[in-house]
């Protein structure tokens, strides 16, 4: 039998998700607490989270506020249920090292090519000349200016 603590988290999680039916709210209690662990269809993660985490962040002042009244202290903790979906949208469960030597790869790259375009940029058009030398011009016009 679900506590009131449980019910009350699956009650806001499943009017927020399109898929209410996989909502699971699991508790466990140790020396800092109650900890509710909610898994929820890999769809509606981002839902449940929210922009910048203001969602989740949400549920859980409303657990606080429960805990207050309850005398408990509450944690929620979003669990990922379904790694192998991750995977195939694109992320990887590579170790840290490999990702680490790919990034360092990519910026390697992309600071090589930076530098290209740095080097096509310092040589300026004539037309540029031109027009940076009559900008000059009209702010030393207005320097010269009293106001």
């Amino acid at each position: 039998m679900a506590t009131i603590d449980q019910q009350f988290v699956e009650y806001i999680v499943k009017t927020l998700v399109n898929n209410p039916d996989k909502v699971d709210v699991e508790r466990d209690i140790d020396e800092r607490g109650v900890l509710l662990s909610l898994s929820v269809d890999p769809e509606d993660v981002g839902r449940v989270i929210g922009k910048r985490g203001a969602t989740a962040q949400s549920i859980r002042t409303l657990l606080r506020v429960l805990g207050t009244k309850n005398g408990a202290r509450y944690n929620l903790k979003v669990v990922n249920t379904d790694e192998g979906e991750a995977a195939a949208e694109g992320y990887s469960n590579a170790p840290k090292d490999d990702l680490a030597d790919q990034d360092a790869a990519e910026t390697e790259a992309d600071i090589a090519a930076e530098a290209a375009n740095r080097d096509e940029d310092v040589n300026p058009t004539e037309e540029e000349d031109d027009l940076a030398a009559k900008t000059r011009a009209e702010l030393a016009d207005l320097d010269d200016l009293d106001v």
